[in-house]
């Protein structure tokens, strides 16, 4: 099959179950890679993580917050043929939406993602941030639905799925929707209604004022009809001028139309907030209990603090229970966290009418009970908890956690050319490039942890290692090149925002085929170590290094850390 006949065989779905992305990698131009020197190659990568937060056994009946540890922003979930399907943001990284599906709302397994194939967006230019924000997934009459803001890539779009694994349509723009974090909602008469966080009617008052819209929307045709409707115009106590009301889910229960949004920023003083009314577009009323999700009203030098709790999404069990998953983050230092903001779930209680997630003054438990249709044990690993997991590149596809920073326009990662060897073919993009480098992360899920990984010695020409990656102003590099009579010297790069890649550290040895490298972390202190397999063991490079270069707080912008193999190529002929 040619390219061009796949692209085409792409957009029409007709190469259903395949991995679109995969063939398309694996069929462009061998120019491609041909003027690349050779790929340096990974025998294995491990990841271990040892949180104090998830040391207390697990009593029976109960699972760890949060469901899924490390940078899972944004979740949104549906029921759907007797199972749970959940999705996150993704900003600028490809494969872009994740897709999870669970039982029982504790145990979630990714089967794929809406961004899959490089046809479908296009990230470059975009810094870190931008890209994808808050996917909301529904389901209708047998057909899966995720809305989506590509935010300064095309705007708001509708992606449709038979099967939540995919494939995805590619986008469905929706012309004249504005704003972000969009999410339909199926009324009981037919009537499809679209909402999202947009400016305010007349101009805004203060920095931070947005109000929520909502709009018919015709779904044979992808068309927003008739009028555009504020539902609510800065938040819920609009005298105390509040930010950022955004996030909106509209849920029926009883009769009553319940309109939920988060409130109060991404930060510390985040939070939900809920209306009601018994029309569909209002008057909506505010809970005099809100919010009914902070942690911004708790004690700032309390143990193990989870801060930032907002945007949720609810959903009802099998058993008649209602339950939010929501965000959240795991700090240290304060105000500090470098496995960015997470996915919590919790059960919901209903007063008097209105949802409660959680009581004001009390803290995200760690540990909580767990819905009563679980079966068996939470053994929630690699999702969350503390665990040791080695990826052996055995496999014909690299595994789901995998991800690239934007979307790559060559193929320049794979399995085949040595089996049981990931090969990285290097590139000239740096980790600072605003286009796609040849790294693969993987989440940092815990505050303390170990990354590591065995490779062969890179040639002339090429610095090959580990990235730590919070941005492409972010980041430390512990790399390895050759020198002159064929030795090798092992060093550490890092940015921290000041807008120059500095040398930290470097380390000559002794020519060698294979160096083993390791990152680790402990909360702000970060440790970078190699092995040259002369029977010394680990010797470090640097340790102490300034971790929260590495922190969603510090960087900016609203995903957390990833750590995995990067190479590049140094020639002077080449430039990104």
């Amino acid at each position: 099959m040619t390219l061009h006949r796949l692209h085409a065989a792409c957009r029409r779905r007709a190469l259903v179950g395949i991995a679109c992305g995969a063939l398309v990698a694996a069929l462009l131009p061998a120019s491609a890679v041909a003027q690349s020197p050779a790929p340096v190659y990974f025998d294995w990568f491990e990841y271990v993580g040892r949180d104090a937060a998830f040391e207390p056994p697990l009593p029976a009946g109960h699972y760890r917050n949060p469901v899924l540890a490390g940078f899972h922003a944004d979740p949104s979930v549906v029921a759907a043929n007797g199972k749970f399907y959940l999705v996150n943001s993704s900003f600028t990284y490809f494969p872009g939406i994740p897709v999870f599906e669970s039982t029982d709302l504790v145990h979630w397994k990714q089967i794929g993602n809406v961004i899959d194939r490089p046809t479908q967006l296009d990230f470059d230019g975009l810094s870190f941030s931008r890209g994808i924000f808050a996917p909301t997934i529904e389901f209708h009459e047998g057909t899966f639905y995720v809305v989506t803001t590509a935010t300064d890539s095309g705007g708001n779009f509708i992606a449709t799925a038979r099967d939540p694994a995919g494939p995805w349509s590619d986008p469905h723009w929706l012309p004249g929707i504005g704003g972000i974090d969009p999410s339909l909602f199926f009324d009981d008469d037919g009537k499809v209604y679209l909402l999202n966080n947009d400016e305010p009617a007349g101009p805004a008052r203060y920095d931070g004022h947005r109000a929520i819209w909502m709009q018919e929307i015709d779904l044979a045709r992808f068309q927003p009809v008739g009028p555009r409707k504020v539902l609510i115009d800065g938040g819920v106590e609009p005298e105390k001028n509040p930010i950022w009301i955004e996030g909106p889910h509209l849920y029926k229960r009883e009769g009553g139309y319940y309109l939920s949004d988060a409130e109060g920023g991404t930060g510390p003083q985040h939070s939900q907030v809920v209306l009601r009314s018994r029309e569909v577009w209002g008057p909506y009323v505010p809970y005099a209990g809100n919010p009914i999700l902070t942690q911004r009203d708790l004690p700032a030098d309390r143990p193990l603090p989870i801060t930032n709790a907002g945007h949720a999404d609810l959903v009802e069990g099998p058993d008649g229970t209602w339950w939010a998953v929501f965000l959240a983050s795991r700090n240290y230092q304060g105000r500090h966290y470098n496995t960015g903001r997470e996915t919590y779930l919790l059960p919901v209680a209903w007063r008097d009418g209105w949802p409660e997630i959680l009581p004001a003054g009390k803290t995200i438990p760690y540990l909580a009970r767990a819905p009563s249709w679980m079966q068996g044990e939470a053994a929630q690993a690699l999702s969350t908890g503390n665990f040791v997991h080695r990826d052996e590149f055995d496999g014909t596809a690299l595994a789901s956690e995998w991800l690239r920073v934007r979307v790559p326009k060559r193929a320049w990662a794979e399995l085949a050319t040595r089996p049981g060897s990931l090969a990285v073919h290097p590139l000239a993009e740096d980790l600072d490039t605003l286009r796609n480098p040849a790294f693969l992360g993987r989440r940092q899920q815990h505050l303390r942890f170990d990354a590591s990984t065995a490779m062969t010695a890179p040639v002339p020409g090429v610095a090959a290692g580990l990235a730590a990656f919070q941005s492409e102003a972010y980041w430390y590099f512990l790399g390895v090149r050759r020198i002159d009579g064929g030795q090798l010297s092992v060093f550490l790069e890092g940015r921290d925002g000041s807008g120059s890649t500095r040398t930290l550290a470097t380390r000559q040895i002794a020519a060698a085929d294979r160096v083993r490298l390791k990152i680790s972390g402990d909360e702000g202190d970060y440790g970078f170590a190699f092995d040259a397999g002369d029977g010394r063991g680990w010797q470090t490079v640097a340790d102490k290094v300034d971790g929260t270069v590495l922190s969603t707080d510090r960087a900016g912008g609203f995903v957390g850390t990833l750590l995995g193999p990067f190479a590049r190529d140094e020639r002077p002929s080449r430039s990104p």
